[in-house]
């Protein structure tokens, strides 16, 4: 995993959520964090496309955790509809990065910056997102890995 792209979504958390919570401008954002914080260590381009374009396809991103969440968006917590919508635009629109690597990068933001629990909550509904829209990957990953089983010889 690149610690550049970590560091990338882990900022991108936090500036989604304050996007959402304070409705400021996505480039003043944005140039508030860059002065903030040490941007050397961080894919810039990735923090940029991620804080942009979340927003850009909101409705999208949230028809598609919509039928898997228990309760209407705008009521889940708002480090945990960052991180959702988050995971959910590399889901469908970052294909060059394996599911399993949004989900897990998505888990550890919510041990992070979430709740108690919430790393459930956002592997349950991330998952469910991954098989909506990679169900090819998540199925070649599933045929590799029992091919790769070793046969029980006796």
């Amino acid at each position: 995993m690149s610690q550049t792209r970590h560091k990338a979504r882990r900022l991108a958390t936090q500036a989604l959520y304050t996007w959402q919570m304070a409705g400021q401008s996505l480039t003043d954002i944005e140039t508030e964090y860059s002065l903030d914080h040490d941007m050397k260590k961080v894919d810039g381009d990735y923090f940029h496309e991620l804080l942009h374009k979340v927003p850009a396809h909101l409705d999208e991103l949230d028809g598609h955790l919509a039928s898997l969440l228990d309760r209407p968006i705008d009521e889940v917590d708002g480090v945990e509809r960052a991180i959702l919508r988050l995971g959910c635009y590399e889901l469908a629109h970052r294909l060059d990065v394996p599911y399993r690597v949004v989900i897990n990068e998505s888990i550890k933001l919510a041990k992070t910056f979430g709740a108690d629990q919430s790393h459930k909550y956002v592997n349950g509904i991330l998952d469910g997102v991954a098989k909506k829209l990679r169900s090819a990957e998540i199925n070649a990953a599933g045929k590799h890995k029992r091919e790769r089983k070793p046969e029980n010889n006796k």
